[in-house]
């Protein structure tokens, strides 16, 4: 009988030997947390090939330093990005640098002809793939599983209570027929009471010419092996169970994958160059009494209008609390900058700190002066406030964030509603002022005041923060799964090889 030490040693060896390949859609929302999954997985012992392109690559620069700097067994292989035979401009090779979104079906095609040189360079790896993580928008991944005989699980960098939404929405056709963008739409099968219009619920964007996209997307998706999701068993249980029952895929919740490292200078390399010197920001933070500062941060896509800008910061400054506000208004900025020239500036400029651009997010979100999170919902964004135990403002754009923003106000109660009322879509020019001064002023005080509402979300918001990191340490849910997941892909593997 083998003993317990060489039981260990033998699946130790099985990980060494086990390869996983992983495909990010190049966003930033999406790249970010898969390079976090790389990163968990290498902890655990398997060697991870994590598929970008050169000017992806230079964005995470830091990143890869730091993995080279640790001896973690990651391979970044840059992959040529055909743009301009598909009609982009020249190293447009991220979705944040596609100029209309009429370009987002040549951006997906160009992803899609990355197939060719992906199977040679997997080809001539030793050990052979034992599992593909791709991004689900990356169909054409599974025919590649299935030349090599390996599985292959699927990534969109939802959470679970907003994957169960899409798939009802996609498998239904809950959409096609509805003509009125403020119908409320019902989602038979969801476990809770739920209901969205039609505007506010993820797929309702349509880009021209991606409709047989689509279709490959869903039709490899319901052929996948399985659902890798930056999530943890303790935060959304009852939608884990009920996706896999009516989806009859494993879900692998293997988060939160912000997580994997506490290291500074890591936390600090995830996805783009940050504009501000970290140490200037901390320096600013560490002035602040702890728990009174709110972050406004709205993601890598969003790009709110200047008169909105102009609104939301007028509301930060009626509210009288500090804030530390990351502004992205892409081409549009100049103006934005004229009117923080013009007194903004100054006049807030001992209670707030103005981060133009890419910001440290986890970094900021983690120090004791944060008190609170006002945020667009995306989820990568909506998990990192979750894991720093801080509650949350709810100011949704587009995609899956007016789901999550039901998730956080109404399922976990840590945060409170800005009050939007119209869709911001992506790649569409947003002129309208839709949440007021007003409103932002009255959500600011709603969730940083004393009062027992107050004090209530954010006890609730640290528990959720206590429990994301135990479901990581050794022994936690997440960190169980993830020891399964690469038990099963190798023995999967294995036995097909």
């Amino acid at each position: 009988m083998a003993s317990a030490g060489q039981s260990l040693n033998d699946s130790q060896k099985a990980s060494e030997r086990t390869h996983f390949v992983l495909i990010p859609l190049m966003a930033q929302g999406h790249t970010i947390p898969m390079i976090d999954m790389a990163h968990l997985l290498a902890e655990h012992g398997v060697q991870v090939s994590f598929i970008t392109t050169p000017v992806n690559a230079s964005r995470m620069a830091g990143f890869i330093n730091h993995v080279v700097a640790t001896g973690l067994p990651i391979r970044f292989i840059k992959l040529h990005f055909p743009a301009v035979e598909f009609g982009l401009p020249n190293g447009c090779e991220n979705a944040d640098m596609i100029q209309s979104r009429d370009l987002f079906r040549n951006f997906m095609e160009a992803c899609a002809a990355l197939r060719e040189p992906l199977t040679a360079y997997l080809r001539q790896q030793h050990p052979s793939p034992s599992c593909i993580i791709s991004d689900m928008s990356h169909w054409w991944t599974a025919s590649i599983a299935r030349e090599f005989g390996i599985p292959r699980l699927t990534f969109n960098g939802f959470c679970t209570f907003a994957s169960l939404v899409r798939y009802i929405i996609v498998r239904d056709n809950l959409l096609e027929n509805v003509e009125d963008e403020n119908e409320l739409i019902n989602f038979p099968g969801f476990p809770t009471p739920l209901q969205l219009t039609k505007e506010k619920c993820p797929g309702s964007l349509s880009v021209y010419g991606l409709e047989q996209i689509r279709k490959n997307i869903y039709e490899e998706e319901i052929r996948s092996n399985g659902v890798v999701m930056n999530s943890f068993q303790e935060l959304e249980a009852l939608y884990i169970e009920s996706f896999e029952q009516i989806t009859g895929k494993k879900v692998w919740t293997v988060g939160p994958m912000c997580l994997c490292n506490q290291d500074i200078n890591a936390m600090a390399a995830r996805g783009n160059k940050a504009s501000m010197d970290e140490a200037q920001c901390l320096r600013w933070l560490d002035s602040m009494k702890p728990g009174s500062v709110t972050f406004v941060s709205f993601g890598s896509l969003a790009c709110t209008a200047p008169r909105q800008l102009v609104e939301l910061g007028l509301g930060l400054e009626a509210s009288k609390k500090p804030f530390v506000w990351v502004i992205k208004a892409g081409d549009k900025f100049p103006q934005v900058e004229e009117w923080l020239a013009e007194g903004f500036e100054e006049q807030v400029k001992d209670r707030g700190l103005i981060i133009r651009g890419w910001a440290p997010q986890v970094l900021i979100l983690w120090h004791k002066a944060i008190g609170g999170f006002m945020t667009h919902c995306g989820w990568n964004s909506t998990i990192e406030g979750i894991c720093a135990g801080i509650p949350m403002i709810t100011w949704p754009h587009f995609a899956e964030q007016f789901v999550n923003e039901r998730l956080v106000v109404d399922v976990l109660k840590t945060g409170v509603e800005v009050g939007v009322k119209a869709v911001t879509q992506w790649g569409q020019e947003q002129t309208e002022v839709t949440v007021t001064r007003d409103a932002v002023e009255i959500a600011v005080s709603k969730l940083m005041d004393d009062g027992e509402a107050a004090q209530e979300m954010r006890t609730r918001a640290k528990e959720f923060g206590v429990k994301a990191r135990k479901a990581l340490e050794d022994g936690g849910s997440s960190y169980n799964n993830i020891n399964l997941l690469i038990q099963e892909m190798g023995n999967q593997a294995n036995a097909s090889g």
